[in-house]
Formats: C-alpha cells, sequence, structure tokens
C-alpha cells in the first residue's frame, strides 16, 4: 500500500503542477502577453477564460479515461492521462505570444489548455480508485488521501518554481521566458511519473467485475444521474475556493494592491503547505467518525470564514492574508481529505470510474472554472475590501451544503467488516 499511495501522490503531483502552472501564469503575465489589445483587467479576465476552458475539458477526459477505467482497467488510464497532460504543458511553454503570431496565439492556448484538462478529468480517477480498492475498508479514507496530497506538492512544485524564477529575474525576463520555464519542466516530470506508474499492479476490484459495462457513461446518466448533480454540486464549494485562493488572489493583490508577486506566492504556498501536511490527519478523521461529517464541517466553516477571508487579503498585510488563506484551506480540506474514499464508495464497481470521475469533474467545472472570473469582475466593482467575492463564496458553499446533506454516509462498519455498497445508498457491514 506505502508503494502504490505513494506511486499515486506521485502522478498526481505530476499532473497537477502542469495545472496549476497555467493558473499562475494566467493570473501574473498571460494577460499582456496573449491580449495585449486588452485593457489590463481584460486581458486577466481572457486569461481566466482560457485557464477556465481546462475545467470544462475535465468532465469529458472523465467520460473518455472513465470508459477506459470501466472496461480495461484502472492502471492504463494513468498511463495515458500521464502522457496526454505532460505532452500540452510542455507544448504551452512552446506557444509563440500575441506579437509574433497574432491572434494564433491565444487560440492555441485554447487548445493546449483544453488536452490539458482532458488528460486531468482521467487522471483522478485513475489514481484514486487504483488506491482506494486496493485499501483495507477501515483505512480505506487514510490510503485514499494520498492521491490528494498530490494536488498540493504540484502546487507547490509549480509556484515555488514560478517564485525562484520571479526572484532571479528582472520583470522583463520573466515576461518574455522565465514564465515559460516550469511549462519545459513539466517534460521531466511527466517522464518520472511514467516510470513510478510502470510497476502498478491492476485493481482487485476491478479483476472481480465479471460483467463490465458496455458503455459506462450511459448506466451512470440512467441510474445514477442524481448521485452525479448532487456530487457536482457537493464539490463545487471545494474548487471555487481553492481557486479563489490560488488564482484569483494572486491577479487581485498584485493588480489591485500593489502587493508583489513574490509576497503572494509565498503566503499562497504557505497555506497550501500545511493543508497539504494536514491531509492524511483529516482523513484519519474520516476513517474513525465518517466522510460525510466531515464534508458538512467543512462547508459550514467554510461559508463562516469567506467574508473573513476577503477582508484580510484587502489589508494586504503578508501575516493576515496568510491567516486568511489558511482558514479558507483548511476548511477546504476538512471535505477533500475524504472525497477520494467518499465517492468510489457511492457508486457500484462496474461503473464506478466513470461515475466518481463525472461527478468530481463537473464540480470543478461548477467552482473552479467560474470563480476566478466572477471575482475578477465582482471585485472590479467593490471597493478595497471586496465583498460581492465574499457573498459568492459564501453563497456556494451554502449550496454544497445542501448538496452534501442529501447524499448518505458510506464508511464501513469496522466491527462487522465492510463490503462495497450499493449505488446511492450507505454501506452496510
Amino acid at each position: 500500500m506505502l508503494r502504490l499511495g505513494a506511486a499515486s501522490l506521485a502522478g498526481t503531483a505530476i499532473e497537477f503542477y502542469d495545472f496549476f502552472a497555467y493558473g499562475t501564469a494566467a493570473a501574473l503575465v498571460l494577460g499582456p502577453l496573449f491580449f495585449p489589445t486588452f485593457s489590463p483587467v481584460a486581458g486577466t479576465l481572457a486569461a481566466f477564460v482560457t485557464f477556465g476552458v481546462g475545467f470544462v475539458a475535465r468532465p469529458l477526459g472523465s467520460v473518455l479515461f472513465g470508459h477506459i477505467g470501466d472496461r480495461h482497467g484502472r492502471r492504463p488510464v494513468l498511463v495515458a492521462s500521464l502522457l496526454l497532460t505532460g505532452a500540452s504543458t510542455v507544448a504551452v511553454g512552446c506557444v509563440p505570444t500575441y506579437g509574433t503570431i497574432g491572434v494564433a496565439a491565444p487560440l492555441s492556448l485554447l487548445l493546449l489548455r483544453f488536452l490539458q484538462g482532458l488528460g486531468l478529468g482521467g487522471e483522478w480517477g485513475g489514481a484514486v480508485l487504483l488506491t482506494a480498492e486496493h485499501a483495507p475498508a477501515g483505512r480505506r479514507a487514510l490510503w485514499s488521501s494520498f492521491p490528494q496530497v498530490g494536488p498540493s506538492l504540484g502546487f507547490l512544485l509549480a509556484n515555488g518554481l514560478m517564485l525562484a524564477l520571479s526572484a532571479a529575474l528582472s520583470d522583463a525576463q520573466f515576461a518574455q521566458w522565465g514564465w515559460r520555464v516550469p511549462f519545459w519542466a513539466a517534460g521531466v516530470l511527466a517522464v518520472a511519473g511514467l516510470w513510478l506508474r510502470s510497476s502498478l499492479v491492476e485493481s482487485p476490484r476491478f479483476l472481480e467485475i465479471e460483467d463490465h459495462a458496455r458503455v459506462p457513461l450511459v448506466e451512470v446518466v440512467r441510474h445514477h444521474w442524481r448521485l452525479v448533480l448532487l456530487t457536482a454540486g457537493a464539490l463545487a464549494v471545494g474548487y471555487a475556493v481553492f481557486y479563489a485562493v490560488t488564482t484569483w488572489s494572486l491577479a487581485y493583490a498584485t493588480e489591485r494592491l500593489g502587493v508583489s508577486r513574490i509576497v503572494m506566492l509565498t503566503c499562497v504556498m504557505a497555506a497550501v503547505a500545511v493543508k497539504g501536511a494536514l491531509t492524511p490527519v483529516m482523513a484519519l478523521l474520516g476513517d474513525r467518525f465518517g466522510r460525510r461529517p466531515l464534508c458538512l464541517a467543512g462547508c459550514t466553516a467554510t461559508a463562516l470564514w469567506m467574508f473573513p477571508m476577503v477582508a484580510l487579503l484587502a489589508t494586504g498585510a503578508p501575516a493576515l492574508m496568510f491567516l486568511g488563506f489558511l482558514g479558507a484551506l483548511l476548511a477546504f480540506i476538512t471535505m477533500f481529505a475524504v472525497i477520494a474514499a467518499y465517492l468510489p464508495e457511492l457508486y457500484e464497481p462496474r461503473v464506478r470510474c466513470t461515475g466518481a470521475a463525472v461527478g468530481y469533474n463537473l464540480g470543478g467545472v461548477l467552482g473552479g472554472a467560474l470563480t476566478p472570473i466572477v471575482a475578477t469582475t465582482l471585485a472590479e466593482h467593490s471597493g478595497r475590501v471586496p465583498w460581492g467575492v465574499g457573498a459568492y463564496l459564501t453563497g456556494v458553499a451554502l449550496f454544497s451544503l445542501g448538496c452534501f446533506a442529501l447524499l448518505p454516509e458510506t464508511r464501513p462498519v469496522p466491527a462487522v467488516g465492510a463490503v462495497e455498497p450499493v449505488a446511492g445508498r450507505p454501506a452496510t457491514g
């Protein structure tokens, strides 16, 4: 389990590194380089639109790779998704700017961002299911949290490299070529990830399935559509909070408050590092007290913290901004530490790869794709404190809270011994 968990963690870290490198570049530099005819705010919005395309592609990727995972196994998904995401990320670093090739530059970004999202849409389902289906029932949340640490590690790698380049290069050098380096580095990471995953074995739960779904998406839509919609709505708050902290706040603080990008990247990275370290701890609580209680608690904490977070951000003081980010990400990880165990347990094994991945990535569209765009628009019409952003994030949290309230508990009963839950109903002993 340790070897499997480490390989899954490394893979998700690499794939999310690719995804986050683009988000940071969109917040800091892509607007002026690829949309120079726009105003600063409009250029940032346009860059965030290309960022959002990746989220739109993720559900499509979950359908494509979910079909492969449910029909042919979880392991092939991990290899194919990593290759696709890695290649498209390296290509982003090679795209000429608007000044060189004109409108073909932003169109190329759109296409490559779409391919990034397609690959990432398959990555999460494959990595999580391979780990969750190997794990013992009483520690399923703990072992499944290993892939959930990957996004934190990927974010730290991407932003740490951006931070080092920002400190080492002048603004002109960073805009000219420095921002491309993290994208080129993705090629090396992808090769390392493929090597780590070459020794993984197929999920025993998949090998036990005798009657594989012919078209998994059709079965999911026909029999589990309500479950998919509820999980998507429930997960929207996590995406909204995470990308408000890691993407929108970078653009807001550097453009509106005049905070240096080095300070902002340091504050956000410190908060993400704490979040990553606490992920297994929250997962252990999920094994002890259940998945649903932690999700409800995280949603409630998020709804209560969004107004304080934007107020602390508006001060521009590094310590206070860090405190605001940390509170938001701790509420986030209270939910998302157990999601990797919760979602697979909600679906029957024969359509689990498709159902869990589609619900997870639809939540990304609702929360992740829209949040930087909506928050930038609301902040533009606010005073120094963007209360509108706080209201928006609070509203998303309350919506997700209602969705979580309608989902069942799935934690196996330790005293009796767990069996796989029937889709849409709690696990029983």
